[in-house]
């Protein structure tokens, strides 16, 4: 087997240029330059991984630890399409590259993988060193345009023979520059501000691939309910979650964890996560059904409610039902509940309770739609997977063109399962692009 030194020396006459400075083109980026390609990758923003600094809240949760199996499990969109590109670059395989770049992980609730320092820029500089290590020429350049040619020759992968890869034309002018491949690693519609603006559907488009319908995905949720807005800021941990559509007592999701209140509705882990369950064209139909006290069943809850009500029988009830949720909650849950705030606990009857533990175990609110794209953490839709080779992200119409990350139609729940889906689709098409010629 050659090693890398021999490889490059082989591989020296490949060019390639990789669309895009995130997670998906530093990776491809330097790992074509390993194997011996010419690459350059184009950012148009000053620095490289702009988006990538700010995932997981700063932390930047890099992976899930579990099995190529069970990560596709967690791929609701095309996930057949990714087996070849997680089988090939694994969840254990991204732990052991950043180990080796000199970020140790650790893995935490939900098997969510994050470096050891909690800082998403150790994760940037150590991709961006390894871009540099491996000799990739960097050019901070917007690519305008992915130039295509006319090509009779019939490959495995362009059975039409029709068109292959020509180069890439830049802001920066002067024509068009010669490549072999094109790596297009330029990310979805979500948070425009560091960059990922859409490119990469236009660049396949104006090649002809086909882009499915783009909708927010792992996104807050706007809600009908004012009170929301009266609670911004709150947050809430060790909550259960239920979705149904509508007030049936169908269950659509379910899910135990973290939430937030806000302006528009509810956000926060939990949330995001469900938004990847719900149905876009019927998002104004769902009801969230919150228990505030899951560790408690309602005859238990009800104990303890008599329990503090008896030690203040004669204080108010918006004084007391502060023992039992938080200050921001106390003035939604009492008039939830139907008693009066100046009601003394003393004179608080059974029916009443039997209302303050709906309002506990069933806290239920109305769903209204999604929040922009742009505030979504991932964009659902992009390149259709049918316009592309699950092994190599290769465009069957046009030989030499690839994509990787968000940019394709794939797109999972959150726990670190997109940027994984980001470095497994990366490295499938450098390894493809690398001995493309």
């Amino acid at each position: 087997m050659q090693d890398r030194a021999e490889q490059k020396q082989t591989m020296a006459a490949c060019r390639i240029a990789v669309i895009g400075g995130g997670a998906a083109g530093m990776t491809a980026a330097s790992e074509a330059a390993y194997l011996g390609a010419d690459v350059t990758l184009y950012e148009k923003n000053p620095k490289l991984g702009k988006k990538l600094a700010i995932t997981g809240k700063g932390r930047c949760n890099i992976t899930n630890d579990c099995t190529a199996n069970e990560f596709l499990q967690s791929v609701p969109t095309n996930p057949r399409f990714l087996n070849s590109a997680i089988y090939g670059f694994t969840p254990e395989d991204t732990k052991q590259l950043f180990e080796g770049l000199g970020v140790p992980v650790k893995t935490e609730r939900g098997n969510r993988v994050f470096p050891v320092s909690d800082n998403a820029h150790d994760v940037v500089n150590a991709l961006e060193s390894r871009v540099r290590d491996a000799g990739v020429h960097i050019r901070h350049e917007k690519v305008t345009r992915v130039v295509t040619t006319a090509n009779d020759e019939v490959t495995p992968t362009n059975a039409g023979g029709a068109e292959r890869v020509a180069g890439i034309e830049t802001s920066g002018g002067g024509g068009v520059i010669p490549y072999d491949a094109v790596i297009v690693c330029t990310g979805g519609l979500s948070y425009p501000g560091t960059g990922s603006t859409g490119d990469g559907y236009r660049f396949a488009r104006s090649a002809g691939l086909d882009v499915t319908p783009l909708h927010p995905s792992l996104v807050p949720i706007v809600c009908r309910e004012s009170f929301c807005a009266e609670m911004m800021g709150l947050s809430l941990r060790n909550t259960a979650l239920r979705i149904t559509l509508g007030e049936s007592k169908t269950v659509v999701y379910e899910d135990f964890g973290e939430m937030l209140f806000t302006h528009f509705g509810v956000s926060g882990p939990m949330i995001l996560s469900a938004s990847a369950h719900l149905d876009k064209s019927r998002i104004g139909e769902y009801v969230l059904h919150l228990d505030l006290k899951p560790a408690l069943d309602e005859k238990t809850l009800d104990s303890r409610i008599l329990h503090d009500f008896g030690a203040a029988l004669n204080k108010n009830f918006s004084n007391v039902i502060g023992g039992l949720v938080p200050q921001k909650m106390i003035s939604v849950i009492t008039r939830m509940s139907g008693i009066s705030p100046d009601e003394k606990c003393n004179s608080i009857t059974k029916e009443q309770r039997r209302g303050l533990l709906s309002a506990l175990k069933d806290f239920r609110i109305h769903t209204k739609g999604f929040r922009p794209i742009d505030e979504a953490i991932v964009t659902s839709g992009g390149v259709s997977v049918k316009e592309l080779s699950p092994k190599t992200m290769e465009s069957k119409k046009v030989r030499g063109l690839y994509f990787a990350g968000e940019v394709i139609d794939v797109d999972a729940y959150t726990g670190g399962f997109n940027l994984q889906i980001a470095f497994s689709t990366a490295m499938a098409a450098a390894h493809a692009a690398a001995y493309s010629i």
